[in-house]
């Protein structure tokens, strides 16, 4: 058994005063996750000059745009 299906199970038997506990934890935890992804973009923007953005906005255009109907 994986551990999301072993904190499944776990759940089913608390009663509801506790389950409500552990839902608000649980998106205590989500609500962080958001914020440490909102923090980690904020450090790394503006990391590109203007100059390295434009080159990656023309390799993604020219390498990753581009469907080989061959491969389909």
């Amino acid at each position: 058994m994986g551990n999301l299906e072993s904190i499944l199970e776990d759940l089913k038997t608390l009663p509801p005063n506790r389950l409500e506990i552990a839902a608000d934890y649980i998106h205590r935890l989500r609500t962080i996750s958001d914020a440490e992804r909102a923090a980690i973009i904020d450090r790394t923007a503006g990391s590109l000059s203007a100059e390295e953005g434009d080159e990656l906005a023309r390799i993604i255009k020219e390498d990753c745009e581009q469907v080989d109907e061959r491969d389909w």
